[in-house]
């Protein structure tokens, strides 16, 4: 396992939509390991393949205190309520937002297996979701502010937790 780069918000891959993953491989298999190592190197609580330069529909969540999961090929099926939110991103490091997300979400995917995998979400679970299919369709969280003004930079040394 391998901790790799993120790339920040002005590389090319983050404004791609990300490819399918047709076989989940040792590659694909790797790719997540790395991840989800990278992930805790950087103390995020998500992580999407474009982050780290990969253009492949690949995520990998951690809430504190759960288990890692990880989809391949996930989309959203249902989304219900709005909530604010202050959210950060690992690419975007040093700033937060205050932007609209769903209360509860749904998402279905293929687990690292292969095998069929549906997340129900709430609060964070769906915030992170929503936050990670969001990389796998080009669009970062700064796209979703109403205004600039929404966009506050972190004093140095305040903790956050990145997304």
């Amino acid at each position: 396992m391998a901790v790799l780069p993120i790339v920040g918000h002005s590389h090319p891959v983050l404004r791609q939509k990300a490819k399918r993953v047709r076989n989940i491989d040792g590659s694909v298999q790797r790719l997540i390991d790395d991840m989800v190592e990278t992930m805790h190197e950087v103390e995020g609580v998500g992580l999407a393949a474009p982050q780290v330069g990969v253009s492949l529909r690949v995520i990998v969540i951690e809430l504190p205190g759960e288990e890692t999961l990880a989809l391949v090929n996930p989309q959203i099926v249902k989304r219900s309520g709005e909530r604010e939110v202050v959210e950060g991103c690992l690419s975007v490091p040093g700033y937060r937002g205050e932007i609209k997300r769903s209360v509860k979400v749904v998402a279905k995917g293929l687990d690292r297996h292969g095998r069929e995998a549906r997340i129900r979400g709430e609060e964070l679970m769906a915030q992170v979701l929503e936050h990670e299919l969001d990389h796998l369709n080009g669009v970062l969280y700064i796209d979703h502010l109403e205004s600039m003004d929404k966009l506050s930079k972190l004093e140095p040394g305040a903790e956050a937790t990145e997304i």
